[in-house]
């Protein structure tokens, strides 16, 4: 059996895996939706889908590492993911240190990672979500860089609503894949591995 593999459902879950993003057609590939196509990319390796509702999310149980891991992709808009990360906290009794948040950063070149054990939002407004709920920056996070601004006085929401260049589509699809692989690195125990490999 390898690092990962489906299990059937159960009380118990070790790691939330959370993929931020925003739902609806009109936002499937753009770059503030990172977490979700991270989420999708991890899901294809596993062979689960996640096409269980609950916790405000699309969600899909499987194993990772040896351990219970949930994934899901918060329904919510971006800036209340806390909402259903906090219900499935709640409900599963899982510690914000084993809560694993994968999100896009404006401030890292398209396709960079940067894995962090914790830390502030960064003007992040999933992560602003989650630490506002919980209380806690306290939670291992994956960031996917998508590029800043294409001008200082550019909008934000524009622009991290937009889809990747042709481009960049190559380059932030790999990064999808390496951020599967770190999932399984910080969920075995290995974070200061993954931070040493992808950052």
């Amino acid at each position: 059996m390898g690092l990962f593999s489906k299990f059937k459902t159960s009380a118990s879950i070790d790691w939330l895996i959370v993929g931020l993003g925003n739902p609806g057609p009109k936002y499937a590939r753009t770059r503030h939706n990172c977490g979700w196509l991270s989420i999708d990319n991890l899901s294809a390796k596993l062979g689960v889908s996640l096409t269980r509702i609950k916790f405000k999310s699309m969600c899909a149980q499987c194993e990772i590492s040896g351990k219970k891991c949930l994934l899901m992709k918060p329904t919510t808009m971006m800036n209340l993911s806390g909402e259903a990360v906090v219900e499935a906290m709640n409900f599963y009794k899982v510690p914000i240190e084993r809560v694993l948040v994968i999100c896009d950063d404006i401030n890292l070149d398209v396709g960079r990672m940067r894995i962090r054990r914790k830390g502030s939002d960064g003007g992040q407004k999933g992560l602003r979500s989650i630490v506002t709920l919980t209380g806690s920056e306290d939670f291992p996070r994956i960031k996917i860089g998508v590029g800043s601004k294409p001008t200082p006085d550019y909008d934000l929401a524009a622009w991290v609503t937009s889809e990747f260049s042709d481009s960049e589509k190559k380059t932030v699809f790999e990064a999808f894949a390496r951020a599967s692989e770190a999932v399984k690195l910080i969920v075995a125990g290995d974070l200061d591995k993954a931070m040493n490999l992808y950052n």
